[in-house]
């Protein structure tokens, strides 16, 4: 049978013990490895793996000894309790191991979760566990997780009662970062708070997120955007020393003031555009970008963003005389004095 895409959490969370199997697929390997650990892991219980309850196959095992799959979900433990069998990397030169092993399952054999890459709607393993009236086919894509997810993973890691605005951030970093590394960000956090009572903020919100950009690159956007034009020249050389070159400068200089733009160009204003940013902004950085919005304005920073996009081109040229790295400076000073201007 089939098995949507958003009813996946909610299976994971609570798999059925008496299935002949399921079958997740699609095109990220990550967040696949991610359902299938909380599946085995609901299905089995804690003691699962020391008990011996779980049987692992890489897919090209099956291809050396063609019977081990339909032998490991007909074999007993020595312990009570359910069991699985979980092939990894399958795709349809497997077709053969998989589909027999699955139409011979019996109630009381353990349960096979198989995981596979992008399966087409023509796959022979896809057909299979989507006629099956006794096991699941589920794709596995990059939708963000729902609020409900969200809460269920925060829960589980020891985050509640959470105040709303914390609560809204975290669900906007989870729209935005991998599976794996929201999850990781969630361990942070309930470390960081662990035998703290108060409740959790955006400044340790941000403490934990995976940095979006690199430091230096901060640091000079944020003596342009604060006017600081006497320090652009010492950042310029640390930042050349390190290797960065003047047209990833440049992206992430047209990045931070679009940011700033989409911020003070909001019809509700600056306080509702920086709400409504993606990915968000957290802590320090947050009432940095909105003091920053705010003090230049909108105008302004459409102007802005033309001297950018000016340079930019001017850097793709192929008649372009001036070093390139002097050009991308000259163009932060030049920035930098407009705000200076206000």
């Amino acid at each position: 049978m089939k098995l949507a895409t958003k009813e996946i959490g909610r299976y994971a969370a609570r798999p059925e013990p008496d299935r002949a199997g399921i079958l997740l697929y699609g095109p990220d390997a990550m967040r696949i490895a991610l359902r299938r650990q909380e599946i085995v892991a609901n299905l089995v219980g804690p003691e699962g793996e020391a008990e011996m309850r779980v049987s692992r196959f890489q897919a090209t095992d099956l291809r050396r000894d063609p019977e081990v799959l339909s032998v490991a979900i007909r074999a007993q433990s020595f312990f009570p309790g359910p069991r699985v069998v979980f092939v990894e990397g399958v795709t349809e030169q497997q077709v053969n191991y998989i589909l027999p092993a699955l139409a011979e399952w019996q109630p009381g054999d353990a349960q096979l979760v198989v995981a596979a890459g992008q399966l087409k709607a023509t796959s022979k393993i896809r057909k299979a566990f989507e006629a099956h009236p006794k096991a699941y086919a589920c794709g596995i894509y990059d939708d963000p997780p729902s609020r409900e997810e969200v809460e269920a993973t925060l829960s589980k890691a020891g985050l509640v009662k959470l105040p709303p605005d914390t609560l809204r951030s975290l669900t906007a970093l989870a729209m935005v970062l991998d599976p794996g590394d929201f999850r990781q960000t969630v361990e942070k956090l309930a470390l960081y708070k662990y035998g703290d009572d108060t409740p959790l903020t955006e400044a340790e919100i941000a403490l934990c997120a995976p940095a979006s950009t690199e430091a230096g690159l901060d640091e000079i956007l944020d003596h342009v955007a604060d006017a600081r034009s006497d320090q652009i020249g010492p950042m310029m050389r640390r930042l050349k020393a390190q290797g960065v070159q003047p047209v990833a400068l440049c992206i992430a200089t047209l990045r931070h003031f679009k940011t700033l733009y989409a911020v003070a160009a909001h019809p509700d204003g600056a306080g509702a555009g920086i709400g409504r940013l993606r990915p968000p902004v957290f802590g320090p950085r947050r009432d940095k970008v909105l003091r920053q919005a705010q003090g230049w304005g909108a105008a302004k920073l459409e102007m802005a963003l033309g001297v950018v996009t000016e340079t930019d081109l001017s850097l793709r040229s192929a008649g372009q005389a001036a070093p390139d790295m002097a050009l991308v400076e000259r163009m932060l000073i030049r920035l930098a004095m407009m705000g200076r201007a206000r």
